[in-house]
């Protein structure tokens, strides 16, 4: 059986990062029915083999794109996420998920994988996936500052936070409306209040 993980090597590693690229940028500026394993390594300018060596399926490369969209949120939020002191760092972090939502590439991505995920049953799971890890994070967010929380509801607050920021999305980017002040003082302060108990 073929070991499929991510290679070791600084090269391997530089090389998976470059494919992942690919695939976003075809998500950004064609979309997800032209995001085809065969696309990806024809943009690359490698043959299918070399690419599924890194990715077997149009599944797991789309999972490892919101694996990486996850981890580069998650380092933006970590100084945010390591102070459990008061409710102004989640307030602080709510703003910085907010400002994530300003990168229309960003949710284009998200939205594009958001649809793909309607039709495509392995997108979906990876969506599920993405958004389990997510929402883990953030019960331990709950945790930190409502220790004595039962864990149902620091999983249904949890879960609810998800769909207010992840919903936000939508309204805020222009897809569905834009973005203005006094909504998102509202917006910040609901999200604050699931977060910090």
């Amino acid at each position: 059986m073929t070991d499929h993980r991510p290679p070791r090597t600084g090269k391997g590693t530089q090389r998976r990062a470059e494919l992942l690229d690919i695939a976003e940028r075809i998500l950004i500026e064609s979309g997800h029915g032209e995001l085809t394993m065969r696309a990806v390594a024809a943009a690359a300018e490698v043959r299918l083999g070399h690419l599924q060596y890194y990715f077997p399926n149009r599944g797991q490369l789309i999972a490892a794109v919101l694996s990486r969209t996850l981890e580069r949120t998650l380092q933006r939020l970590a100084p945010l996420l390591a102070s459990a002191d008061s409710t102004e760092p989640v307030a602080d972090m709510v703003r910085m998920l907010l400002v994530e939502q300003d990168d229309f590439c960003l949710v284009r991505v998200y939205t594009e994988i958001w649809a793909l995920a309607a039709r495509d049953e392995s997108t979906a799971e990876a969506v599920r996936d993405f958004y389990r890890t997510y929402q883990d994070h953030v019960v331990g967010l709950i945790r930190a500052r409502s220790p004595e929380a039962p864990e149902d509801i620091c999983r249904i607050r949890a879960r609810v936070f998800t769909m207010l920021i992840e919903g936000a999305a939508l309204f805020r980017s222009g897809i569905a409306d834009r973005a203005d002040s006094a909504t998102d003082d509202t917006l910040i302060a609901t999200a604050t209040a699931l977060l910090a108990g």
